[in-house]
């Protein structure tokens, strides 16, 4: 039987270069975004193997509207879905739009994630993979976003333990720099990508395609003893856990 996975956020950058990895390695693939537009592009790139189902990973209704057309065996979910919520945003002036500008980062990177999960996990075969997009900002910062990337690593951990009697596993893949994505995109000056890039160990800027095949690798049978792990694919821009 053939393998399914769900990608949220996979319309651009790491979500549709982890799509591609994985319709290349013979899974069916669902993309999900807010974006329909961006959605059936990439769709169109990618071939048969991949469809799209647009919904908003942060509203819990658009969730439970999209289940009848998302798969009903799910043996890949990929919550890649979110991003640095305050790159949109004014900065906060008063304490409010602290709050809000925190809650913002944590509704788009964490609560999506567990939103997603809990509503497919009745779908996810035994022996399913469960990978969550994390971030360097966990260890090195990043105000709410770095906050909310760190929940993500606690969120993991039990989510492996109550996963782990079906086979299932659950691990993180946290990227540094990485260009061609949207959030980094065309506008990171150039005196800071130096410096990204000066923190390596390999002297370069990650790709999307670092960071898809090490998601394809715990998304494969043969990665069914890593669970509740943390890989950060950065270039040795830091190191350990």
């Amino acid at each position: 039987m053939t393998r399914t996975a769900v990608v949220t956020g996979g319309g651009t950058g790491i979500g549709k270069a982890t799509a591609a990895a994985l319709a290349a390695a013979g899974l069916e693939v669902v993309i999900t975004g807010r974006r329909k537009d961006v959605l059936d592009r990439a769709v169109a790139e990618l071939g048969n193997r991949v469809r799209a189902v647009p919904f908003d990973v942060t509203v819990p209704a658009e969730i439970e509207a999209a289940l009848p057309e998302l798969p009903q065996r799910v043996e890949v979910l990929v919550n890649n879905a979110g991003g640095n919520t305050d790159f949109r945003r004014p900065e906060p002036r008063d304490l409010a739009g602290l709050r809000d500008a925190w809650l913002a980062n944590l509704e788009a990177n964490l609560v999506s994630a567990l939103l997603v999960t809990t509503a497919l996990t009745p779908r996810l075969t035994d022996g399913g993979r469960v990978v969550t997009l994390g971030s360097i900002a966990a260890a090195k910062g990043a105000a709410g976003y770095g906050a909310a990337k760190a929940g993500v690593l606690a969120w993991n951990a039990e989510l492996a333990f109550q996963l782990g009697g079906r086979g299932i596993t659950a691990n993180v893949v946290a990227p540094g720099l990485i260009e061609e994505t949207e959030f980094f995109g065309d506008g990171l000056p150039e005196q800071r990508r130096t410096a990204l890039v000066a923190q390596t160990a390999t002297g370069r800027a990650g790709r999307v395609e670092d960071v898809a095949a090490t998601i394809a690798f715990l998304a494969s049978p043969g990665a069914g003893h890593i669970t509740g792990q943390v890989v950060h694919v950065n270039g040795g821009a830091h190191l350990g856990g």
